[in-house]
């Protein structure tokens, strides 16, 4: 799944939820390539009825299938400013997103698990659309939002987007995984209420 570079990612809507299911896209082929499941326990299901789901920690876990082992997860607390800690298949830390405290546009620094930068995520002044800049200013990526129909824009928070890595770059080791967990991240640090 990891060594795709396009994925599409389509929240699954429901009435009342309190997690968020995504299922995960080739984009070209239309195959499935994985799923996204929240895994929070039941205090936090039940807070989140009264206080905004940004509010409160929560745990994303990748899998190839429904029932597959964790392939990557990442860990998101904070009240101001948001720290999502992302990790690989082996459970170790492959890195970290801090959130701008003060930007137009939304984004994170991405940091290695020592906390040194290693590249920025950053919003356009939509809110929508993101650039995975490398740390010399360079786009390697991008999360782009996909319209999704009137009905569901208008009547849900479920979100479908595109994450993208240039295709033509040479890359560091664990970038599709960083910018799959930035794509899941941007949605419930940013786009949940």
């Amino acid at each position: 799944m990891l060594s795709h570079k396009t994925f599409l990612v389509k929240e699954r809507v429901g009435f009342l939820k309190l997690t968020d299911t995504f299922d995960i896209f080739d984009p070209n082929g239309g195959a499935q390539l994985g799923i996204a499941r929240e895994n929070v326990g039941v205090l936090t299901k039940l807070l989140r009825l009264i206080i905004s789901k940004r509010l409160l920690p929560t745990t994303v876990e990748v899998r190839e299938r429904e029932e597959g082992p964790v392939v990557l997860s990442f860990r998101r607390a904070g009240l101001l400013r948001s720290r999502v800690v992302v990790n690989g298949r082996d459970g170790r830390e492959i890195g970290r997103f801090k959130s701008k405290l003060w930007s137009l546009g939304g984004g994170f620094h991405v940091l290695d698990p020592r906390d040194h930068p290693v590249a920025e995520i950053k919003g356009d002044w939509k809110g929508w659309n993101f650039r995975f800049l490398a740390s010399d200013g360079s786009e390697i990526g991008k999360v782009t939002k996909k319209w999704a129909g009137l009905g569901k824009e208008l009547f849900t928070s479920a979100d479908n987007y595109v994450i993208a890595l240039d295709e033509r770059r040479p890359l560091p080791p664990n970038s599709a995984a960083l910018l799959l967990a930035a794509g899941l991240a941007i949605d419930t640090v940013y786009k949940e209420k």
